[in-house]
């Protein structure tokens, strides 16, 4: 039985807000297994080996076949997320929690292009607005010399890293959008572990290291919050339109400002406030202004 438009503009943005901050801890979380010397692919890799098993639970509980019916578009959607994934903690590990996770919401940029492109997704003019005050919140953080003659650089590497992230974060988020029509949420989100245990082990399995227990408790939260934030994700994409679940979404950024405050003593600059504002500006007025869509089932 289908949702009525009113179930989902109240269901929607419920689950984004839920993907929200279980995307923040667990940025968190890996900011911290970073500082404990836990190599950047291991982290995925444990990430990884949770998502298989609370991924397979929640199939078994629905009765659908794991691998689902339109796998190459599946292992696409597992491959783009693994390098959005490698992008997104390099940033996470060198950056201070707000300014990465504002990188990382670049990718409604690509995900709306994409959507055009390969949904027939028209753009709103909510949309533009919004994708227009990301880039100059985004010219605010990386280039902040025009806001304070002495702010402190930028690491170009983190930065690039990050951007990285939020294209493969916007060619997964549209891949998603298109197997959301028949696929089962947890089906999409396992093919993510299936890419990323095998990659991982591959390219630096070598450099592995035995956590301590402190370490093994911060490694199994990323891979809980992570779980928690893909499956509400995937569901937020079957109740709305793809540009707008990514707008809403920059929610985030306020999540991971107070986490990075409260947990490293982080302390935004004026560089990041300002661009962080735009960035958030920009996602109410597409919040505001973007119209409601018609559910998806």
């Amino acid at each position: 039985m289908g949702r009525s438009p009113a179930q989902v503009a109240v269901t929607g943005p419920r689950y984004i807000l839920i993907s929200a901050l279980a995307f923040a801890l667990m940025a968190a979380l890996v900011k911290e297994a970073g500082q404990l010397g836990i190599p950047l692919l291991q982290i995925i890799f444990v990430r990884a080996l949770v998502s298989v098993v609370l991924s397979l639970i929640d199939i078994g509980r629905a009765g659908v076949h794991p691998l689902g019916h339109r796998r190459a578009l599946l292992f696409a959607r597992g491959l783009s997320g693994f390098l959005a994934l490698t992008g997104v903690f390099y940033a996470l590990i060198h950056l201070s929690m707000a300014q990465a996770t504002v990188l990382q919401y670049l990718h409604p940029v690509f995900t709306a292009l994409l959507a055009f492109l390969f949904l027939a997704e028209r753009p709103t003019l909510a949309t533009l607005a919004c994708i227009a005050l990301s880039l100059l919140g985004l010219a605010c953080i990386v280039s902040p010399y025009w806001i304070a003659s002495n702010a402190t650089p930028v690491p170009l590497w983190p930065v690039i890293a990050g951007l990285g992230g939020a294209f493969g974060s916007g060619v997964a988020y549209t891949l998603v959008r298109k197997l959301v029509t028949t696929e089962h949420p947890s089906v999409i989100v396992l093919y993510f572990p299936l890419v990323c245990a095998p990659g991982t082990l591959l390219l630096g399995g070598a450099d592995f290291v035995w956590p301590t227990a402190a370490g093994w408790w911060v490694l199994l939260g990323v891979g809980c919050f992570t779980q928690l934030g893909q499956l509400a994700l995937t569901k937020a994409m079957q109740l709305d339109a793809a540009s707008r679940v990514t707008s809403l979404s920059y929610v985030q950024i306020i999540f991971a400002a107070i986490l990075g405050w409260l947990a490293f003593g982080e302390i935004p600059t004026q560089a990041t406030l300002l661009g962080g504002g735009l960035i958030l500006l920009g996602a109410m007025v597409s919040a505001w202004l973007q119209p409601r869509s018609a559910p998806a089932g």
